[in-house]
């Protein structure tokens, strides 16, 4: 098997590239040929912290945040074509749910987060990795639209957020994380062709 991470900024178009590679994976090669692991079902739970939205006391941008141990574990056991257990996490609630989601080993794993790359043990149990690259401007309304319509957030607290956490981590670790990164990719442009390119560059 191979793991393949897909990272870069918030609203950078990183989830859309990770789903339209696992898209055509599964039209070329069958249904069951390779999965998608988010980033974020490894978010450590935050509701004890969490006093509203927008609240500086949580940042859910830092590397601290998230489970990266558990995550590169899990890594590792699909690698030895071992089954995982996937946490889930409630992002109106921000608590990790009792409940989770089986996962068996699939020819490719596409892993989907934007801090991957910022994380060693995480970089040294991926294949192949995309960086996928958008102009601030352009992350901020992504994410805006994002957060309110799919996570039950405020306009107000979201922007609140972007200046205050998501836009400084992301100059602290995600932009120098591109480096290392096996690739890097416009989020602008349209993402068919460089998928093509990039199913011939793992091998198949």
């Amino acid at each position: 098997m191979k793991i393949v991470g897909v990272s870069g900024g918030s609203g950078s178009g990183k989830t859309t590239f990770a789903r339209l590679l696992n898209r055509i994976l599964t039209e070329r090669f069958g249904a069951g040929y390779s999965t998608i692991l988010a980033q974020d079902n490894y978010y450590i739970d935050q509701s004890a912290k969490f006093r509203g939205d927008g609240d500086p006391a949580v940042n859910f941008d830092h590397p601290s945040s998230i489970d990266f141990p558990l995550l590169a574990a899990h890594l590792q056991k699909l690698k030895k074509n071992n089954a995982i257990d996937v946490p889930v996490y409630d992002f109106v609630t921000h608590t990790r749910e009792k409940r989770t989601l089986h996962l068996a080993p699939h020819p490719i794993v596409i892993v989907d987060g934007m801090l991957l790359l910022s994380q060693t043990i995480i970089i040294q149990e991926l294949d192949y990795s995309v960086f996928v690259e958008a102009p601030e401007a352009v992350r901020f309304q992504r994410r805006l639209e994002r957060d309110v319509r799919e996570r039950g957030r405020t306009p107000e607290g979201v922007e609140k957020q972007f200046r205050a956490q998501v836009k400084p981590m992301h100059d602290r670790f995600i932009e120098p994380s591109k480096k290392n990164g096996s690739q890097v990719v416009s989020g602008l442009v349209d993402f068919a062709p460089i998928v093509d390119l990039l199913i011939v560059s793992i091998g198949y």
